[in-house]
């Protein structure tokens, strides 16, 4: 895998925006699309930006698969059943192309920078029309004409990801709160991730670009932006630029009310990052902080790069500066190789630490990493117990959290009506669902509630009064 990064010129990008203009004149160009996006944060972004070059070729989106004549699925590869949820909802649409025969379907994404996964769209997927990997997202103006201009499939899947590229438009469906990514790959090369494979070696956007897209965010009043990257943490290592701490101090002082991050690695934690959450009220008291397992051997055999002490000091550390702080993390479990007492282990930093909430997983062999090829995998009745029992234990431990933050007050940015009537529902400081009854107006503000109770996963309260922000 090359470690070059290909830089996307002005120019180049000039001449995308070009060919978007002859896709919008062109007489075959479909009027409508529907993106089916599967995975994290970032494909959710990405699938913002794919949306935004497709409304610039005069497309408009269609509320369903259905009613487009444009249907691009953006595929994540992370877990095999996030594969096998592609490949099952792109074999769907073979009958839908049936009945409509004018229908166009694209693939992009994780999934297509597989090695060997385009060979297998041509062969098992011949009514796919268009399919395209991660670093050739900036060219969607580019292939789409190909397609309506040849009549035939355009397959482009280059074979390095490590692309960046900046002035693609966006279109964000959310206008008080953004993504902003602010790294793109990742060059930590855990064991069992396939990430850095078919996203690329990790480079970091310039902080000019990165602070001009939240000043414009914030102009345009919204209220909390999320920066995103595989690693935020490692942010700027690869330009000698600045770090993390920095760049988040110079967010902040856009003006742009809250700031969210994900995700970060706990060997690349500073003190610096520390003090900003502990002192810049902007920053939201919330950090996600995958830990994965609680052995040290399966450290050692997942390339983390740390240890569960190590982990444990940067977490007291953490709730020394900021004791209100809420913790959330990644686990995973029946690792290759992973005994009893590994599983011990993890169960007791689980313990120790007290998250808000974890991500638990069965450990997953995705090709080509090192962990698909390592002995010791586990039967799936062992993998099932094991995460039963973290389940349980979490679920106890997150209801107890959620139970002591009665009586006290939350920031709450609305984000919409709960199911239950005349309720809103938004995320406080911690990151926390918080289900309170208001006026539908409050939508797209921040409100202080008065915490009242909880659920399994969400608390409820009431607004502590009218003022807002």
């Amino acid at each position: 895998m090359s470690t070059a990064v290909t830089v996307i010129t002005r120019d180049q990008m000039r001449e995308q925006r070009d060919l978007a203009a002859k896709v919008r004149r062109h007489p075959a160009r479909p009027a409508s699309y529907h993106i089916v996006t599967l995975g994290c944060q970032m494909n959710v972004h990405d699938s913002e930006k794919l949306a935004g070059m497709l409304r610039d070729m005069g497309l408009s989106e269609a509320d369903t698969r259905g009613d487009a004549e444009l249907v691009l699925f953006n595929t994540c590869c992370i877990r095999e059943n996030a594969q096998r949820k592609a490949l099952g909802n792109i074999t769907w649409l073979k009958e839908l192309k049936k009945a409509k025969p004018g229908l166009l379907i694209g693939v992009c994404g994780c999934m297509m920078q597989q090695q060997g996964m385009a060979e297998r769209i041509l062969t098992q997927y011949p009514f796919v029309d268009l399919a395209f990997g991660t670093g050739d997202f900036y060219r969607l103006p580019e292939m789409l004409l190909r397609l309506l201009e040849s009549g035939a499939r355009v397959v482009d899947v280059g074979e390095d990801p490590s692309t960046l590229f900046e002035d693609v438009p966006v279109y964000r469906t959310a206008p008080h709160k953004a993504y902003v990514a602010i790294t793109h790959g990742c060059d930590n090369f855990c064991s069992y991730c396939i990430v850095p494979y078919v996203r690329g070696r990790e480079r970091s956007r310039q902080a000019a670009q990165i602070l001009k897209e939240v000043e414009a965010l914030a102009a345009s009043g919204v209220q909390e932006v999320t920066l995103l990257g595989q690693n935020v943490n490692s942010y700027g290592h690869d330009r000698g630029e600045m770090d993390f701490a920095r760049l988040l101090q110079l967010v902040s002082d856009t003006g742009i009310p809250r700031i969210r991050f994900m995700t970060s690695h706990p060997k690349d934690l500073s003190d610096a990052l520390i003090e900003q959450l502990a002192t810049n009220s902007r920053v939201c008291g919330h950090l996600h902080l995958p830990v994965q397992s609680g052995s040290d051997r399966i450290l050692g055999l997942m390339n983390r790069r740390y240890t569960a002490e190590k982990y444990l000091e940067r977490v007291r550390a953490l709730r020394k500066a900021a004791p209100h702080i809420g913790l959330t993390t990644d686990l995973i479990v029946a690792f290759p190789g992973e005994t009893e007492e590994d599983f011990r282990q993890t169960m007791d930093l689980v313990r120790d630490v007290r998250f808000d909430s974890a991500f638990t997983f069965v450990f997953s062999p995705r090709e080509g990493t090192k962990a698909a090829a390592m002995d010791g995998h586990l039967p799936k009745e062992v993998a099932t117990e094991r995460i039963e029992r973290l389940i349980a234990l979490q679920e106890g431990i997150t209801g107890e959290v959620l139970a002591s933050l009665a009586g006290t007050t939350q920031h709450v940015l609305v984000d919409g009506t709960a199911r239950r009537r005349e309720h809103l529902t938004g995320k406080g400081e911690r990151n926390i669902s918080v289900n309170f009854p208001g006026d539908p107006a409050l939508i797209g503000r921040i409100v202080p509630v008065t915490i009242t109770g909880a659920g399994s996963n969400t608390l409820r309260g009431r607004i502590m009064k009218e003022e807002t922000t």
